[in-house]
């Protein structure tokens, strides 16, 4: 009983943001995303065998960083509390990589960033299309690109490295 209330109370200012921002929903989405990645581009950079997947990373790290700036002070300005990590499946996703080495680690990052980047692209085009704030509107029409490039480059390195997709 007293999981279930904490659990409340710490769910409770999320709750309070969905109520105030009709798009409170992605700016949480985006915020552990970005977060995912920067996560994901520091292990590539690091523990992959291949430089162009460690290339990859590092421009997971500055690009997203960059992005998650943005929103940041984009949420601030509107008095939004963003998480601070990235979700609990991310963080599954990251402790899964952790444990890889060399070509393993490289095929499963490959897929792991077509899976996030796949999810992000649709995310981020759903909130231009239906979205109703709008701020992160812009947010996603300004972000979007960089996430299709970042797409493109990752299918181009699994084709490159002969990386099937489940």
């Amino acid at each position: 009983m007293k999981s279930l209330f904490v659990s409340v109370l710490v769910a409770l200012p999320l709750i309070a943001v969905a109520a105030d921002n009709p798009d409170a929903k992605f700016y949480k989405a985006a915020a552990e995303g970005g977060i995912a990645e920067v996560e994901a581009g520091k292990l590539a950079q690091n523990k992959s065998s291949d430089s162009s997947v460690q290339d990859f990373g590092a421009m997971m790290v500055t690009d997203h960083s960059a992005a998650n700036d943005k929103l940041k002070a984009l949420a601030a300005s509107k008095d939004l509390k963003l998480p601070t990590s990235s979700s609990v499946t991310q963080m599954a996703t990251k402790a899964k990589l952790d444990v890889l080495l060399w070509k393993i680690f490289d095929s499963a990052y490959v897929k792991a960033m077509i899976k996030d980047h796949e999810a992000a692209v649709a995310m981020f085009k759903r909130e231009i299309a239906q979205g109703q704030d709008p701020d992160a509107k812009a947010f996603a029409t300004a972000t979007l690109p960089t996430l299709q490039a970042h797409l493109k480059k990752i299918r181009s390195i699994a084709k490159t490295e002969d990386v099937k997709q489940e």
